[in-house]
């Protein structure tokens, strides 16, 4: 039997999630891919020069980019045409303090970040990413260079407790974050044999105080981490294990990404929520600022793509913070040098695509979802919906986005969550309310969201990433086309 060839952007996404294990790795293969494409890098902390036609993008804190293409036709006061996604997903971050040591184990101290399914990080085989500060000396000279690190081989695991020693665990799978969920990393013994410096009497996580203060400077990474964890770092890095100054790590899964199913028709992976959506904006934005395409442009295509969406957008990098409206007022002030309320202008003209990942109808708890609005694999973006405002759509950003599906012939879904359920909410309020821009919710359909290794459909990745293109060819000619006083 014949199978459905692989889109290219669903290949070219499993790639971008194998080589993206944390929001850190995201942003520096968005950054490859970006230059790849001729954008320029700007920084916040310089002047920006900017011209129409230009390509460019700029991060912050390497977890948070924002790219951009300025139309040829583009004057101050136009709009922006903003797909917003973010790079986080639910994971186990490590703690300040990670070393425990519990009945002979080496175990790794974690936080929980987001609402994951915690249940799924269970008998899994992981390893830990994310980046560290190096101290780096040269004739005299010291400074600090960030750097990203990922250990390849699974180093850590969460064991189940046998069904022998807690018969009652068929009748739930009920978990103790603090006490439960810590990966073990060696066993004492086999660390001592490896010849690894030896461990402080550090308790439960909990530094050795003794010695005086000059060693315990020097010793701190090693009374507040695992000696042997330190030397694998420092081996995957290239330095030296009393040259990391300190880290942002965090588990993660090391079965890779895949298409799979048995027609070949699913995506299994971490992170799709919410990597699939910023992958798929990308490629749009680049796919649509083609040779010719931006000449008839009147505004700035963007995609931003933010850190902390997990835990509420409220940080420096987040989608709650100044950053898409400083970008907004100098990508504006650039074209415009009069004291006039133009970005005012330029906001009421603007229009944000807030896309996160959906909740497809799962066939076994069907009773989930709201009966009229039960979105489908294969069906398409999905347009989200609540009275409450826990999604930002509205019947005329709602209507826009359905008309430019409609005009590429492209299908759309619609989802309510039921009222006796609590509802999710996404970047699209945060930043409708923050900046005052017209704003859809929108996302791909996905089952398992925020478990360790989650599932969407080939199908609706190949559909996200025409809706988005679409969405930056099209909308400038059709928001024309409403009144203003809609």
């Amino acid at each position: 039997m014949a199978m459905a060839e692989t889109p290219r952007i669903a290949s070219d996404l499993i790639d971008f999630l194998n080589a993206s294990p944390t929001a850190f790795h995201a942003v520096d293969e968005a950054k490859k891919l970006l230059k790849e494409e001729g954008f320029q890098q700007l920084s916040e902390r310089d002047d920006w020069s900017l011209s129409a036609g230009g390509k460019y993008f700029f991060t912050r804190n390497h977890s948070t980019i924002v790219a951009f293409v300025i139309g040829e036709s583009y004057v101050a006061g136009n709009g922006f045409h903003i797909i917003g996604a973010h790079t986080d997903s639910p994971c186990l971050k490590l703690k300040p303090i990670s070393k425990v040591t519990k009945g002979g184990y080496l175990e790794v101290g974690v936080q929980t970040y987001g609402g994951g399914l915690w249940h799924t990080w269970f008998d899994r085989d992981l390893t830990v990413a994310g980046r560290m500060l190096i101290k780096k000396e040269k004739d005299g000279h010291v400074s600090y260079v960030h750097r990203l690190v990922r250990i390849e081989e699974p180093i850590l695991r969460i064991p189940t407790l046998a069904i022998h020693l807690d018969r009652t665990v068929t009748e739930g799978f009920k978990v103790n974050t603090q006490n439960q969920l810590v990966p073990v990393l060696a066993t004492a013994i086999k660390s001592e044999l490896l010849k690894v410096p030896p461990e402080s009497d550090a308790i439960e996580g909990r530094p050795n105080t003794d010695g005086n203060e000059a060693d315990e400077k020097k010793n701190s990474n090693k009374q507040k981490h695992h000696p042997l964890l330190l030397m694998l770092l420092a081996s995957e890095a290239c330095c030296e294990p009393d040259e990391i100054c300190d880290f942002e790590l965090q588990a993660c899964d090391t079965q890779p990404s895949i298409i799979g199913g048995a027609a070949k028709e699913f995506m299994f992976s971490g992170r799709l929520d919410n990597l699939c959506m910023s992958f798929c904006s990308l490629r749009a934005l680049f796919d649509s600022t083609a040779e010719g395409s931006l000449a008839n442009e009147t505004g700035v295509r963007m995609v931003a793509l933010f850190d902390h969406e997990e835990v509420g957008s409220d940080s420096a990098q987040g989608a709650g913070s100044p950053i898409i409206l400083d970008a907004l007022a100098r990508i504006t002030n650039s074209f415009c040098s009069s004291g006039s309320k133009v970005l005012e202008k330029a906001v009421q003209r603007s229009f944000l695509v807030s896309a996160d990942m959906a909740h497809a109808l799962h066939p076994n708890y069907m009773d989930k979802h709201e009966e009229n609005h039960q979105p489908r694999l294969h069906g398409g973006l999905v347009i989200k919906h609540n009275a409450n405002q826990r999604y930002a759509s509205n019947s005329v950003t709602s209507f826009i986005f359905r008309e430019i599906a409609k005009q590429h012939k492209l299908p759309v879904q619609e989802f309510v969550v039921r009222n006796d359920m609590a509802c999710g909410s996404t970047i699209g309020p945060i930043l409708a309310s923050g900046v005052g821009i017209r704003t859809v919710d929108v996302g791909a359909p996905q089952l398992s969201m925020h478990s360790i290794r989650e599932m969407c459909s080939v199908d609706d990745v190949k559909h996200s990433y025409e809706h988005f293109k679409a969405f930056f060819h099209e909308f400038a000619q059709l928001d024309a086309k409403i009144s203003v006083d809609v």
